[in-house]
């Protein structure tokens, strides 16, 4: 005899699949906007209905059992089915609406990004937005985000990836500092200056500067540096506005700055690379019509190849 569906069973898969992907009830609690206590009470419901443990508990941590780690399976692609069948039908909406969940690194979030948002929100009213500006690495599924816009093309084949634009960059400092050390002209006085340096936001590892040679060939700048800024490349700015140094980002983060007299860039003979940005979503046969709206808008309001860009980056 088939057993009666509860509805109020999947809100609890819900529960379980998030707390399988984090390793913790208490995480996914807070993910979700729920107490501890009611995804422990909704997976005991699960795991008495089902007469077997999902979870092995400890005081620090929760681990799938077999027999969870095959369930977890099987309602991942359940709920991706039923995901699917949302965006089948939301895609077929004249009229775009409901939450549009966007991750985005914060120099591009700050400087580009957050500028075109009252716009599409002006031409679309019936979508909410709601935006992460962070520099971490995100799960499409596991942190329900609808599409990301990263520096970079991603290997990950399960994902679109579309060019908003190369951003072209410079070095940069304050006219104090290059008045009391000069202006350096080759890479090799660079390593007589105070350069500042970035360090990946994923693996902590420095970012080279990128340069283009006398005849037109990549150059990768790597060294070392007292000075080192993790995470924000903002911070840097900063820094190199206030005298600390020499620092490489892009154009459209320093020209405010240089417009204003605050810095001063060096080493344009040597210019010509940029940085690829891209808009990034999840390869489903069903876009919805939200997230078909905002990739079409970013795609029109994309910036035009940087006449700074020689060549390729």
């Amino acid at each position: 005899m088939s057993r009666t569906f509860d509805p109020v069973q999947l809100g609890s898969i819900e529960l379980f699949c998030k707390a399988a992907e984090l390793g913790s009830f208490t995480a996914a609690a807070e993910l979700l906007g729920v107490t501890p206590a009611s995804v422990s009470r909704s997976i005991s419901r699960l795991e008495t209905r089902l007469g077997v443990r999902l979870f092995t508990r400890t005081t620090r941590s929760v681990r799938l059992t077999s027999d969870g780690a095959l369930y977890h399976t099987q309602c991942q692609q359940a709920l991706e089915q039923i995901a699917e069948a949302e965006r089948a039908i939301t895609g077929q909406q004249s009229e775009p609406k409901g939450l549009l969940r966007i991750s985005v690194g914060t120099v591009y979030g700050h400087h580009r990004l957050v500028p075109l948002l009252p716009a599409f929100m002006a031409a679309y009213p019936g979508v909410e937005v709601e935006l992460n500006v962070s520099n971490r690495n995100i799960d499409f599924v596991a942190d329900g985000y609808d599409l990301a816009i990263r520096l970079g093309e991603p290997r990950d084949s399960r994902l679109v990836a579309r060019k908003l634009e190369d951003a072209s960059v410079g070095v940069f400092g304050a006219p104090e500092y290059l008045k009391r050390h000069g202006k350096p002209q080759t890479l090799e006085e660079l390593h007589q200056h105070d350069l500042i340096q970035f360090l990946r936001p994923s693996t902590g590892r420095p970012v080279p500067w990128i340069f283009r040679g006398a005849n037109g060939e990549d150059i990768d700048f790597t060294f070392k540096s007292r000075r080192r800024v993790h995470e924000d490349v903002l911070a840097g700015l900063g820094w190199a506005i206030a005298g600390g140094g020499l620092f490489q980002l892009y154009h459209f983060v320093a020209d405010e700055a240089l417009r204003s007299g605050q810095l001063v860039e060096v080493m344009q003979a040597a210019g010509g690379r940029c940085r690829p940005f891209y808009v990034l979503y999840p390869q489903n046969r069903h876009l919805s019509a939200r997230v078909r709206a905002f990739v079409d808008y970013l795609a029109k309001a994309a910036v035009r190849p940087s006449n700074r860009c020689v060549g390729s980056s």
